[in-house]
């Protein structure tokens, strides 16, 4: 496989900046390497503000719309409001990433969800008091997110060697995962204290910097050198047969949509924490269960420090999904809230490795011109899985009983994935 148009800098200058081999315990820490590149360092710092001010965003218009109706069943639809234009846009992203300069599209695309989260403070602020506004709203602020995560995650290979691919996924996952943290505690936090319109201000101005820090990214153009193309539906096709074409793809892609839609329980955490935990505390229970898999995440990446040195990238994957499916088995059979979360947070563990190694493959086995359309449909799995999800695992949940459920649900994950590294081998022989 030849990685070499990913990479801006030659052997001799990627084995300079590689800096001393990493000794003791830092050779389990964080590997760090990839912020020695500035532009790759400018692009993650975005990032962080990105992480963690969406998630100010994402507690905060649910709050609102509650506020407004009282009903929870609005605070549904308005996710489902924002689940399509995040999977159509996510996908014409992806093709349009692919051919025009990627950071002029990230330029447009910051500034738009910037745009959009002062108009929830615009809004927030006159009082208006308007459903129908807020689902609106949510429903750009995500056209423009799925516009804009393609082209994100696809310059990461134009901007580290190979080598440091995997380190760099760690990285970006990492300070996701610390967003899904601190965001909802920071939000919870200050809602009471500066008030939701404060909050979706607070939100616009952090995104100002992510933009500022877009500005000062080189040049992304595309690599084939071929003039600007129309992204339509011929170039969205073009990425499902490459896809189709390319099974370690189309497995490491599978991977996720196994762990996710058979093995996600988070639809069933008020159900187990109202009823199996209630002893420990209801809200104490729903909290810890929300937070253990992020919180296993973050751990994960902080300890990914090995990550760089592995070569076969397809063996983690289907081993992350396993260890994801075993203790996801483990958490819906177990009596204890302590044991529960020690479970869970396993699981954010794998799901770490995961989501890094997948990301990994997916930048290295498909080439420049491509890189924006796979990643658009990452993006539209990692969202429609979860939810999926969801679905699935409440109606099992109210048929079966919540634990059997969850159980069932670990099990098929295992099964599911070994079979799928047997009947295909292409991902248990991938490797860099």
């Amino acid at each position: 496989m030849d990685t070499s148009e990913s990479s801006p800098h030659s052997d001799s200058e990627a084995a300079e900046k590689a800096g001393p081999p990493r000794r003791g315990w830092r050779r389990w820490a964080l590997d760090t390497r990839p912020l020695r590149r500035p532009a790759y360092r400018r692009l993650w710092s975005s990032t962080i503000v990105t992480a963690v001010g969406s998630q100010l965003t994402a507690v905060a218009v649910p709050k609102q719309i509650y506020d407004i109706t009282g009903s929870s069943a609005w605070v549904g639809y308005a996710s489902l409001a924002g689940l399509l234009p995040l999977v159509v846009f996510a996908l014409w992203g992806g093709a349009v990433a692919d051919t025009m300069d990627r950071r002029r599209l990230l330029l447009i695309t910051n500034s738009g969800i910037a745009v959009t989260s002062l108009l929830f403070w615009i809004q927030a602020a006159a009082g208006l008091g308007s459903v129908a506004v807020l689902m609106v709203l949510l429903a750009v602020q995500q056209a423009f997110f799925g516009l804009n995560a393609p082209a994100r995650s696809a310059s990461i290979a134009r901007l580290v060697p190979a080598d440091e691919l995997a380190a760099a996924q760690a990285l970006g996952s990492t300070v996701m995962q610390t967003g899904l943290v601190a965001g909802p505690l920071l939000a919870g936090a200050l809602i009471p204290v500066i008030g939701l319109p404060e909050l979706y201000l607070i939100d616009a101005l952090a995104l100002c910097l992510a933009v500022w820090a877009v500005v000062r990214l080189p040049a992304l153009p595309p690599l084939d050198g071929r003039p600007a193309r129309r992204a339509g539906l011929r170039e969205i096709g073009a990425g499902f047969r490459y896809i189709s074409l390319h099974k370690v793809l189309l497995l490491s892609l599978l991977a996720d949509v196994v762990a996710m839609v058979l093995g996600m329980p988070r639809a069933l955490f008020p159900q187990l924490a109202a009823e199996t935990y209630a002893s420990y505390g209801e809200g104490l229970a729903l909290g810890l269960l929300f937070a253990a898999i992020p919180i296993g995440a973050v751990l994960g990446g902080l300890f990914s420090g090995t990550f760089s040195r592995v070569r076969r990238h397809g063996w983690m994957v289907i081993g992350a999904v396993v260890v994801w499916g075993v203790a996801i088995t483990g958490f819906g059979l177990s009596g204890s809230l302590w044991l529960a979360v020690a479970f869970l947070a396993v699981a954010g563990v794998a799901d770490m490795v995961s989501m890094v190694f997948r990301g990994a493959i997916l930048l290295s086995a498909a080439t420049d011109e491509m890189r924006g359309r796979m990643q658009g449909v990452f993006t539209v799995v990692v969202a429609g899985g979860p939810r999926l999800a969801d679905l699935l695992h409440g109606t099992a949940g109210s048929a079966f009983g919540p634990r059997t459920a969850v159980v069932g649900g670990g099990v098929l994950v295992v099964a599911v994935m070994l079979g799928l590294a047997v009947a295909m081998p292409a991902l248990r022989r991938y490797r860099v």
